[in-house]
């Protein structure tokens, strides 16, 4: 009996590699046949290998999973893995799709498994379908959600627990944000403006289009001929306020 094969499509490189050791562990006999990065390669290898299975990210470069998935037509297994959507999970989770929900627990992988090991002795789901009939479900207005205190971080390959509060200011990074703390900077998988909406808009101030600044971390402002700038507490980081930005300050 042949070996069931897998392609693993995932633009971070920490959840790629513990996906990776972790299908290694858990399902020695599960042959990963291909690594890659973006959607449109990603399509391309499970068009050209025709994998059992597809690991796949939902937020992806070029062609996001749900994208991806239209295009597959039922030619493999589909799992999905997500950070957001999680509205979305419950859906994923009844069909003949399922979910990795990021950072990895091995216990929800090995349910994973266990379900994939089962249905590999039955013809790929028609996800084509499925997709175009779902509706995500509208949910009840909810309470506003506390301020976030804590941030899940990567530095190069290493995860951190980051508490907001220690950070002077975010930088955006294309469609990552920089945290800038004491410790050195870390890397976070959200852009600036969907950063913004979870911290805590008395104490983080945008100053510019790419910048956040903790207004605790903040020695002074300093006004000069055409422009503003934000001095912070380490002594050397000086920040310019763009001209729309500048009034919040007027009062100081």
């Amino acid at each position: 009996m042949k070996h069931p094969t897998a392609v693993l499509i995932e633009d971070e490189a920490l959840p790629r590699q513990r996906l990776r050791e972790g299908l290694a562990e858990l399902w020695p006999q599960l042959q990963l046949l291909a690594e890659v990065e973006d959607g449109e390669r990603g399509l391309a290898l499970v068009l050209e290998l025709r994998p059992d299975i597809v690991f796949v990210d939902i937020r992806l470069p070029s062609l996001d999973g749900l994208q991806l998935a239209r295009r597959i037509k039922g030619l493999c297994h589909v799992v999905f893995v997500t950070a957001y959507d999680a509205h979305a999970l419950a859906a994923f989770d009844q069909g003949a799709v399922d979910y990795l929900l990021k950072p990895l627990s091995t216990e929800r992988l090995q349910e994973t498994l266990v379900r994939l090991q089962q249905r590999l002795q039955l013809p790929p789901a028609e996800l084509a379908r499925w997709l175009r009939q779902w509706t995500p479900p509208v949910l009840p207005a909810a309470a506003p959600a506390a301020p976030l205190r804590w941030l899940q971080a990567s530095q190069g390959e290493r995860l951190h627990l980051v508490m907001v509060a220690d950070v002077s200011h975010f930088r955006s990074d294309n469609k990552y944000t920089c945290a800038v703390t004491a410790d050195g900077e870390f890397l976070l998988r959200l852009s600036l403006r969907e950063l913004l909406g979870q911290l805590d808009p008395e104490q983080f101030w945008q100053i510019h289009r790419a910048v956040v600044i903790n207004l605790a971390q903040v020695s002074r402002v300093e006004r000069h001929l055409g422009g503003m700038d934000v001095l912070l507490k380490d002594g050397h980081t000086r920040l310019q306020v763009s001209q729309s930005f500048q009034p919040r300050f007027k009062p100081m």
